[in-house]
């Protein structure tokens, strides 16, 4: 007489069945348009659903048959799957070698102690850097190097002795300085032995090499860096940006730093020979890198090369800019002074955007409107304020004689009369273009190139200079 066998559902495989585009059905396929949709098996009744249907799990379904089964789960379902949010630890995996086939770099053992973890006093870990058997952490308000795969054992007298063990991340030793790297982990950027990066938290700028932590924005550059990294985040809530290149080609450390929620930004670099900050750029790259005895950055998802010879001086990103030089002219600094002349070596197309005196007259810093401020007019290049007796203007045919109303040629110098454009202050007899040259203790002056000489060709400036007398008062 037939008899009826129990299933157990767990012991059992649930189909669905489909149907392909030439009508035949398929079973668990995937290739095909669903039947109507009818309703979904439930453990207590596998084949209610109408495209459904079961199969026992014992191969051939004999009896005592080996049992198939759903293979390894991919995932561990926990009672409290929480996730946990562990800022300043670093947990790492298997090994991985290439010539084994061995890739566990997905494992990780919860048998194992795999997870190192750093004073979260100093905040949350930014950024790791790798170097030789050293591992650098950067977290925001401290660096540190931790050891790989070694250990440091310490004596009673405190020394260290390094030996090796099955420690991965060994001991954790902290570089001396309160610096970290804030919040900013793209301002890092490396070259040899020596790691820049910026703390915006401290208002500095570091290089990290085998001397320690070095506060490099100090080079001159101290004021600029307090007023600038402190407002990189704004009130809103948005976080600025730092970001940090190696230009391999000068050997320069370029920052660029871009406040949240405004299109201003400024791109300066750092050269270790000087020792100081030699240059502000007029490009604003997304990010940038070295390759080879090449630089590179990228700006709306294009790459850029720089130092490019088929290229114009100062284009970037397809736009050009002029060069300026800024400086102090103070000689004989007790000495109030008429400042008569500038006079420069170097090449054709420099001109002299302005020419200015310190402030003086009766009134405070604070009421600067009753002070007064001698300044110049524009002083055209040689090329650019050359004319002929019929005025025409360069670069149009010129007739001789040349005339100049900028910069002239003398002995290889470019030297040109300072004009006084300055508004008549209270006392004045003569004043405006019935004086001669700039009246102050000091001038700051503003040179550039101009848009008529071999327009982004090469420029060189050597020296500038001043021919002044005593102020008569």
């Amino acid at each position: 007489m037939p008899a009826i066998i129990e299933v157990k559902y767990f012991n059992s495989f649930i189909l669905r069945k489909t149907v392909s585009s030439s009508g035949a059905p398929v079973w668990n396929g995937c290739n095909g348009t669903q039947y109507p949709i009818g309703s979904s098996p439930t453990p207590a009744d596998p084949a209610s659903g109408k495209n459904w249907s079961i199969e026992e799990a014992r191969i051939r379904g004999g009896y005592n048959n080996t049992t198939a089964g759903y293979g390894v789960k991919a995932y561990l379902v926990e009672e409290e799957p929480n996730s946990s949010n562990r800022i300043n630890s670093m947990i790492y995996s298997g090994i991985f070698n290439s010539r084994t086939g061995i890739n566990n770099t997905n494992v990780f053992s919860v048998g194992e102690d795999i997870v190192k973890s750093v004073d979260p006093a100093n905040g949350s870990i930014q950024k790791l850097y790798a170097e030789d058997t050293n591992l650098i952490v950067f977290q925001e308000n401290k660096v540190s190097r931790a050891l790989i795969d070694k250990d440091a054992i310490y004596s009673a007298e405190g020394n260290a002795t390094v030996t090796t063990g099955p420690n991965v991340i060994g001991q954790v030793q902290a570089f001396g300085g309160e610096y970290g790297i804030s919040r900013n982990p793209e301002s890092f950027a490396v070259y040899g032995y020596r790691k820049y990066f910026t703390d915006k938290d401290r208002n500095a700028v570091l290089r990290l090499s085998n001397d320690g932590i070095t506060e490099i924005s100090n080079y001159g550059m101290s004021d600029y860096f307090r007023d600038n990294l402190s407002t990189l985040d704004n009130n809103q809530g948005l976080t600025g940006k730092a970001q940090g290149m190696w230009d391999i080609y000068n050997k320069n450390y370029t920052l660029s730093l871009q406040p949240a929620g405004s299109d201003s930004y400024d791109t300066l670099s750092f050269d270790e020979g000087p020792k100081g900050w030699t240059s502000f750029y007029s490009y604003k790259p997304t990010m940038g890198t070295s390759l080879k005895n090449n630089f590179y950055t990228f700006h709306n998802g294009a790459i850029y090369r720089h130092y490019d010879a088929s290229v114009k001086r100062n284009e970037f990103y397809g736009v050009i800019k002029d060069s300026s030089v800024k400086f102090v002219f103070n000689p004989n600094v007790s000495m109030s002074k008429v400042f008569k002349t500038i006079n420069y070596e170097g090449s054709n197309g420099w001109e002299v955007n302005s020419f200015e005196s310190d402030f003086t007259g009766i009134g405070s810093p604070i009421t600067r409107a009753s002070n007064t401020q001698d300044s110049t007019t524009l002083v055209y290049s040689y090329n650019q304020g050359s004319y002929d007796n019929y005025g025409n203007e360069y670069p149009a045919t010129l007739i001789p004689p040349i005339n100049y109303a900028g910069f002239v040629r003398k002995e290889n110098k470019y030297t040109a009369n300072l004009i006084n454009n300055s508004p008549a202050a209270a006392g004045e007899i003569s004043w405006g273009a019935a004086m001669t040259g700039i009246k102050g203790y000091f001038a700051t002056v503003t040179v550039s190139t101009d848009n008529v000489t071999d327009y982004g060709g090469a420029k060189e400036l050597f020296a500038v200079s001043s021919d002044y007398v005593e102020s008569s008062y």
